[in-house]
């Protein structure tokens, strides 16, 4: 059974360089519902692996925090996804800077999982009992679906049947008058499997404002969210099975005041062939329905001032690769992808004295990325040589931003000129087995991004700071460098060094450019430079994962800004969690995890303080498939500072304790 797991989680290794143990499984050993294996130059460029033990046994049960492990790894705001505003939860990696939109492409069986208008990641859809493992890649990359990479890819995998039993659940109460429930079925269908799971959750919230700033209109920040997913995987033929997914979820939440209400929602769908004989393939299609909604209250008299009340998207995409037989000594992927998003935002302003409508907003458009790309590994000896390209052909079109009075009338009528253009990146690394204990690895790449139609089309307004669009936007392009060792001191206890350096050239940023004021722009360059490590042990019934990851990184630009630390940029970060398993069921560990102190503002002027918080998670087996699990979250009740504007705070999550029952 401990070599049919490892077989599957053989598409996420490795952790390591030293994490191949797929060939030494037996061949004919297929694990219906899984990828095609990775290639062998994959450590090349470095990966850090979360395994399913860890996704399901985090105080937080988000699996948003749970990516905190690696160190590097982090969204928009330190909130997760119970207190902050979905369109806050981008993903980057490296401290390349923040500005809401992910620069990490995520992954979910080969599926990007980033909103199409927002570039946001719907975490509260996501949840661990779901997944496999997950392997995260910091720097840029080529490959499927390359062109979104410029910090890093996060890969994530469902769930198969080794991982699930035919019925499983849990039910936790918590703080706040908080509840979590969720379920699955997974049972046998002809060859293959489906699994069908459901989740509820909802809680009072806690005051992400501080006391002292606290009013009457001051609101716990509540939520409330729930998501179903159906999985199946049926085989054609002994080398070829089909895999379906469907995803629909929904999300409301309260930020900070009474009425400032936020809600989204979500439907996809993917359909995956995947053919393991001597031509390899790997093909899927996908669409995604989201909407977004926010409502923006005021912070002097509390009364309604924007409604952001529709914010419609649709993306499509897929992709096909190609793995012809080559030799035992490579391994070539030859493919195309596609993605197109398309989305508008639909908001009315409202005057705070009278409460009546103002103007009436409508803005959107459409962006494309259509790419060829091939890589090749090949395997001379100890030594593996990968690289690769992608030649991609991108567009923005149909960009528009409209304006009327309350009745109707047009006072804006803007039309933006379509773009398009061809933008080429690749990447190449090698891998060097010194021993079976030293294994050295460098890599260079490069990547770029397009701004998304938020980026492009959507104001907001964080009181009092309004950020305004920019339909001017162009590319974020990417260059970097790293190299890296890995060591097995002694079995069981692996350790990985790696340098790196970054440059994001046309970085988006929100800008300063008056009081209270800031608009998205390109700035000349984003430079990061750091050293990551990690560490990884299995001593016995002890085990340890740990990561530290030093990035300083500066603004190079013309204007005021050149020199400076990229807004919600930490030079350092960390995270360790130790874990003790003394028999079968019964586990306890802990997490302790430090962000560094970082900037607000792109103008340096607003701290959030540095912070370190330790949680922890407790499991009692009751029986033979009923076990009692206690979590805790922030256990020394470590203030977190998430914003800071000019003085106005907010807070992250508090001391939050659950107690629970889970079925397996």
């Amino acid at each position: 059974m401990r070599r049919y797991c490892l077989y599957i989680l053989a598409p996420l290794l490795p952790a390591t360089a030293f994490a191949q143990t797929a060939p030494d499984l037996q061949p004919d050993i297929v694990v219906l519902g899984a990828g095609l294996p990775l290639p062998p130059g994959t450590p090349a460029y470095g990966s850090s692996l979360i395994d399913r033990t860890r996704l399901i046994n985090e105080a937080s049960d988000r699996v948003e925090n749970v990516l905190k492990d690696v160190a590097g790894f982090q969204q928009f705001r330190r909130s997760d996804s119970r207190s902050a505003n979905p369109s806050a939860q981008g993903v980057t990696l490296r401290a390349l800077g923040g500005n809401a939109s992910s620069r990490a492409l995520v992954l979910l069986d080969g599926v990007p999982l980033a909103d199409p208008f927002f570039g946001y990641i719907p975490f509260t859809a996501l949840s661990g009992d779901r997944l496999s493992g997950v392997r995260i890649t910091r720097g840029g990359g080529a490959g499927p679906f390359g062109a979104g990479a410029v910090a890093g890819a996060i890969e994530l995998v469902s769930a198969t049947r080794a991982d699930l039993p035919r019925v499983s659940g849990s039910a936790f109460y918590g703080s706040d008058d908080a509840m979590s429930v969720q379920g699955a079925i997974s049972p046998d269908l002809g060859g293959g499997y489906a699994t069908l799971s459901g989740r509820f959750e909802r809680g009072d919230g806690f005051f992400t404002t501080p006391v002292n700033q606290r009013v009457a209109a001051t609101a716990r920040a509540r939520y409330r969210d729930w998501s179903g997913s159906l999985r199946a995987v049926a085989p054609i033929d002994s080398e070829t099975e089909v895999q379906f997914r469907g995803l629909v979820y929904g999300d409301n939440r309260t930020l900070r005041f009474d009425g400032a209400d936020s809600y989204s929602e979500g439907q996809d769908a993917s359909i995956r062939l995947v053919h393991r004989g001597a031509w390899k393939v790997d093909a899927l299609a996908y669409i995604q329905a989201r909407n977004f909604g926010n409502k923006v209250i005021s912070a002097t008299n509390f009364r309604l001032t924007l409604d952001q009340r529709n914010t419609p998207s649709t993306g499509i995409g897929g992709k096909i690769e190609l793995r012809p037989p080559v030799g035992a000594d490579h391994v070539l992927r030859i493919g195309l992808d596609t993605r197109v998003g398309d989305g508008e935002l639909f908001e009315d302003a409202y005057s705070t004295v009278t409460r009546l409508v103002t103007t009436r907003r409508n803005a959107g458009g459409r962006t494309s990325t259509t790419g060829l790309f091939v890589e090749d590994d090949w395997t001379i000896g100890r030594l593996v040589l990968t690289g690769g390209g992608r030649v991609d052909r991108w567009t923005i079109t149909d960009g528009f931003f409209r304006e009327a009075n309350p009745v109707g009338n047009l006072t804006s009528n803007l039309r933006y000129a379509d773009r398009k253009g061809t933008e080429a990146t690749g990447r190449a690394g090698l891998l060097f087995k010194a021993s079976n204990a030293i294994a050295l690895r460098a890599a260079g790449y490069t990547g770029f991004r397009l701004p998304t139609l938020n980026e492009l089309y959507r104001p907001f307004v964080v009181f009092p700071v309004t950020t305004q669009a920019n339909a001017a936007l162009g590319l974020e392009k990417l260059r970097g460098v790293e190299a890296g060792l890995d060591v097995r001191p002694v079995p069981g206890v692996t350790l990985g060094l790696t340098a790196f350096y970054n440059r994001l050239n046309d970085a988006i940023a929100n800008v300063t450019i008056a009081t209270n004021v800031r608009q998205r722009r390109n700035v000349e360059a984003v430079i990061a430079k750091g050293v990551e490590f990690t560490a990884d042990a299995m001593l016995g019934t002890v085990s340890l994962n740990a990561s530290y990851a030093y990035s300083h990184s500066t603004v190079r630009d013309a204007g005021a800004l050149n020199g400076f630390t990229p807004s919600q940029s930490p030079r350092h970060a960390a995270s360790a969690t130790l874990g003790w398993a003394p028999a079968p069921r019964w586990s306890l560990s802990g997490t302790l995890r430090y962000v560094g102190r970082q900037f607000e503002d792109d103008l340096e002027k607003d701290v959030l303080p540095d912070a370190l918080t330790l949680d922890a998670v407790a499991s009692v087996p009751l029986g033979a498939h009923v076990a009692i699990v206690g979590r805790a979250e922030n256990v020394f009740d470590e203030k977190v500072v998430t914003r800071n504007q000019a003085g106005s705070i907010d807070l992250g999550t508090p001391r939050r304790l659950w107690i629970g029952v889970r079925l397996n």
